[in-house]
């Protein structure tokens, strides 16, 4: 999707410098137990399924929204699955937009829709078993969703913490 009227106004204000970005990812497993990923268009890595939280959206309803948007399924979100952020989330885009994202994981199950990829963010759509995932190229932050998804499916999970507090 183009970049919202939200982030268009702040980029005009602060240029390429970071932008902390709440954001979503949608875990979509079919009856076989295979995850739906994404083929993300400018890159042809495969991604998970998500994107950043307009203001004021609940970070469900924008879970329902992304999954909609790009690939035509109506979810209903049915846990939390994860939140993830850190180094491996900073991004540099093609244009120097610099972004770190926060990424609040929801299960969700499909209830309507077609799958069809979006043709502007997603050029095709796959359900994977945890071994094909292995072998498909993606961001580093997607192989840590992914693992994420498969190894801790039903359960709660975050990546480890890193940071250790000052002795006294």
């Amino acid at each position: 999707m183009p970049i919202s009227d939200y982030i268009r106004s702040l980029r005009e204000r602060i240029g390429t410098d970071l932008v902390m970005m709440p954001a979503v990812t949608v875990l979509v497993f079919d009856d076989e137990g295979r995850l739906l990923l994404a083929q993300e268009r400018g890159t042809g890595l495969w991604m998970t399924i998500g994107g950043a939280i307009d203001p004021d959206e609940s970070p469900a309803d924008a879970a329902v929204r992304e999954c909609w948007e790009e690939t035509g399924l109506h979810v209903e979100p049915v846990r939390l699955a994860g939140v993830f952020g850190g180094p491996k989330y900073r991004i540099t885009y093609d244009n120097g937009d610099v972004v770190s994202y926060t990424t609040i994981v929801f299960e969700a199950r499909v209830t309507g829709g077609k799958a069809k990829a979006d043709g502007e963010e997603a050029v095709a759509l796959r359900f994977v078993t945890q071994s094909e995932a292995g072998t498909l190229p993606m961001a580093v932050w997607t192989e840590e969703l992914v693992r994420h998804a498969f190894e801790r499916r039903g359960e709660p999970c975050f990546a480890p913490p890193t940071w250790v507090p000052p002795t006294p």
